[in-house]
């Protein structure tokens, strides 16, 4: 299956918390590592800023890029990549349980793609996560995650935040997912920007404040 390559930082000695922020289609680990800075958090973060595999892009003409999966442009879904994507992300959050970091001080991040992978593991995992925040993005293979998400996260709290002007994935697509996973019982905090398909500094609070709410001070 293999394993990903990663960019870490830490704020801090002995991090008590995860953060795994998966990056978008073309993009690389490097993308969002310049946002920590910006995330001031009362405790020690060790941010895993993952390269996506390299493969070829249906929609980009075939191109071999960075990417959680396929886009054909079409209705169908990428469903075997985003499975084996899955497995991927799924050997990150051990490697941070088997650093001593428990899974409810994990939280899986992404923005477009990495979003959409943030989803697509985060449901299914069978332990309790701290968290999903998923950035301009979407619900992929929605019509699984009813017989596929674990019990083990029906609690978990999800920031969804999406862009007005976003002309690659159009809100209208997010608000769709927003509504699928309410209606399945999901805590949902939902947040629109005046944006294209990128992030925003009135966003980078919103995270910070979500943040600070699900991952707080350990208990001594």
């Amino acid at each position: 299956m293999g394993t990903l390559e990663t960019i870490e930082v830490e704020t801090g000695p002995s991090p008590t918390a995860s953060i795994i922020w998966m990056h978008g289609l073309g993009a690389d680990g490097h993308d969002f590592e310049p946002i920590v800075p910006e995330i001031q958090l009362p405790i020690p973060v060790r941010y895993v800023f993952p390269h996506a595999p390299r493969q070829a892009v249906t929609i980009n003409q075939g191109m071999v890029m960075r990417a959680w999966y396929d886009v054909t442009g079409q209705r169908d879904e990428d469903d075997a990549g985003l499975r084996r994507s899955q497995r991927l992300v799924e050997s990150l959050i051990a490697a941070e349980r088997a650093r001593g970091i428990p899974a409810r001080r994990i939280v899986l991040a992404g923005f477009s793609q990495g979003g959409a992978m943030t989803l697509q593991t985060g449901l299914r995992h069978p332990e309790r996560l701290a968290g999903l925040m998923a950035l301009s993005c979407y619900v992929p293979i929605a019509s699984t995650v009813r017989a596929e998400a674990h019990e083990a996260n029906r609690d978990v709290p999800i920031f969804m935040a999406h862009g007005a002007y976003d002309q690659v994935i159009p809100v209208e697509r997010a608000e769709i997912g927003r509504d699928f996973l309410a209606k399945l019982g999901y805590r949902v905090e939902w947040h629109t920007y005046p944006m294209p398909h990128s992030v925003c500094a009135k966003e980078i609070a919103d995270i910070t404040a979500w943040l600070d709410s699900v991952l707080p001070r350990p208990a001594r």
